[in-house]
């Protein structure tokens, strides 16, 4: 009877952590994730704040949620997801459908500090390009973002 009931609790959270996984973020998780990352590097310090960004398993990254921090010359300094980028200059990324959305995104950091670009931009989870959106804030020399693919 306990096997059962070991195999019935291990099928339970199988599907459950399936369907978590499927599940996609909400722009207020976007801007909250992008809200605890700019704290944390104010309380700790770019060095340690990139390092924990830059881990694809820990504390800011959450589903399709990921942190991605740009400096404002457009080098990336912290990727949640793909370190092969950091330390390399994206201000020429562009979008599915040419959209140079990394200069988008440094424009609005300097003009507004804060704020959402739309792109589309492949899903890799989904593995189709898909519209999304992301948040950023600009903090010094730097711009903290957070992006939510939408439905």
């Amino acid at each position: 009877m306990k096997s059962i009931l070991k195999l019935a609790l291990i099928c339970i959270l199988a599907l459950g952590t399936t369907a978590r996984a499927a599940e996609r973020a909400t722009p207020d998780e976007a801007v909250a994730m992008v809200k605890r990352a700019v704290a944390y590097l104010k309380a700790n310090g770019k060095d340690k704040a990139y390092a924990e960004f830059n881990k694809p398993n820990g504390p800011f990254t959450d589903r399709d949620l990921y942190v991605f921090v740009i400096d404002m010359k457009g080098i990336d300094v912290a990727h949640g997801i793909n370190p092969r980028i950091i330390g390399k200059n994206v201000i020429d990324l562009r979008d599915a459908d040419g959209k140079p959305m990394v200069k988008a995104f440094i424009e609005l950091a300097e003009k507004k500090g804060s704020g959402w670009v739309d792109y589309r931009w492949p899903n890799p989870e989904q593995k189709v390009v898909e519209n999304k959106s992301t948040y950023l804030e600009r903090v010094d020399d730097v711009f903290i973002a957070c992006g939510i693919y939408k439905k």
